[in-house]
């Protein structure tokens, strides 16, 4: 049965995604876990499993194929929209690959994107980030204050990526509505995953009718002339990878972005030794990462599964905390600390395996700039209200109202 809403008891067998306390500092709950129970269980939110250590989801990603990518979510879907996917799999296959895709099919579903996302590409987008992040930045510079999450973090990941798929820029505001409603809002309102899914699908079907009529030199052009095991990417399976493209690409980003800043702004030692020496942008990009890196996956269980203590069996769901394993101290020299200067940083915040994040280059650069220009702008910035900050959980967690205020 499930118990969302009541008081977890014992984290090892009734742990709980959207526990308020969880949500704002889960460093806690892995550190008990991962010494007394690393392979926690719930029954909460439709049931699962959840790993806590750094070798454990090592070993658990190259589970293949006991453990499937074939859903990825942390919450199930709907038995409604469940029917929906099992029968749109059954027509055209893997939903959104190729993050839903196993092998052998996922490797030439990857390689379509690749392409997209190598450095060299996502170079290509660091003018138009710069130009974004200071626009945002000049409609708050005299006001002394602003949310650094909704005002700024929030702003930059929907712009880009649409700018990348060859949309207009200016539809940003949608695609951060949507990408919350299917991915936020969504995990607890069955209703606004539908809607909101609905919504994404139709959006990305018009453009690829469109595209497929007069072809261009942009994303979904190139997916409608790819083949696949020499065929042809059908529709769906493009309108999939777009709706991959659009909602990973935002959500997980403005996180990492918006968490940075948090740290930053509640830290002041930390952000002004970052603003004094610029050469530290590097190490410490990959330590924000590290310490805040928002995504957790999911894998169903198709074999059984005996790992430790813990025994699944098919039909079940275990999650792959990446967040937690990059705390772990096995790995990590003081693992629960933010050190900017930090050499050896071997984290998992893209996860890992055949499934690492095809967008890490992408996700780095957004960073990168969005980070060195309001340091550049806003040196000297602080929390306004602490208690006001607010943060989102479950599949990605991030901060989402950050008040800061900063001299003028």
């Amino acid at each position: 049965m499930d118990r969302e809403g009541k008081p977890v008891e014992d984290w090892a067998t009734d742990y709980d995604l959207f526990d308020p306390e969880y949500v704002e500092d889960p460093k806690p709950v892995w550190k008990d876990l991962r010494e007394r129970c690393p392979v926690a269980h719930t029954t909460r939110w439709g049931g699962s499993w959840m790993a806590t250590r750094y070798e454990d989801v090592q070993q658990m990603v190259r589970m293949v194929p006991e453990l499937s990518s074939r859903s990825v979510t942390v919450i199930p879907p709907s038995p409604e929209l469940r029917e929906e996917l099992i029968a749109e799999a059954k027509e055209y296959g893997s939903e959104n690959p190729p993050i839903t895709s196993d092998p052998p099919l996922h490797k030439p579903y990857k390689q379509l994107i690749l392409p997209f996302f190598t450095p060299k590409a996502t170079e290509g987008y660091r003018q138009f980030t710069e130009d974004l992040c200071h626009q945002l930045i000049d409609r708050i510079i005299d006001k002394g204050e602003c949310d650094a999450a909704a005002d700024y973090a929030q702003q930059i990941p929907p712009r880009v990526i649409a700018t990348i798929l060859g949309i207009d820029p200016a539809r940003g505001d949608d695609f951060t509505e949507w990408t919350q409603g299917v991915l936020e809002f969504g995990q607890t309102q069955p209703e606004l995953r539908s809607k909101y899914r609905r919504i994404i699908r139709e959006f990305f079907t018009e453009l690829v009718a469109q595209r497929k009529k007069d072809p261009g030199d942009d994303v979904i052009s190139t997916l409608l002339a790819s083949e696949v095991e020499g065929e042809p990417v059908n529709e769906h399976t493009v309108v999939g990878i777009c709706n991959l493209l659009l909602v990973a690409g935002i959500d997980t980003t403005w996180s990492s972005i918006g968490a940075a800043l948090w740290h930053f702004a509640g830290h002041a030692e930390d952000r002004r030794r970052l603003a004094s020496e610029p050469a530290l942008f590097p190490t410490a990009i990959e330590e924000m990462l590290r310490f805040y890196g928002p995504v957790m996956m999911a894998r169903k269980v198709l074999e059984p599964v005996e790992f430790g203590d813990a025994s699944m069996c098919p039909g079940d769901k275990l999650l792959l905390n990446f967040p937690a394993a990059n705390h772990d101290p096995e790995v990590f020299d003081r693992a629960d600390e933010v050190v900017l200067d930090r050499e050896q940083n071997r984290h998992v915040a893209f996860g890992i395996g055949i499934h690492r994040c095809a967008g890490s280059n992408l996700a780095r650069m957004e960073m990168d700039v969005a980070l060195r220009i309001w340091f550049e702008r806003i040196p000297e910035f602080e929390l306004s209200d602490p208690d006001a900050v607010s943060w989102a959980g479950g599949q990605v967690r991030g901060p989402r109202s950050i008040p800061v205020r900063f001299p003028t």
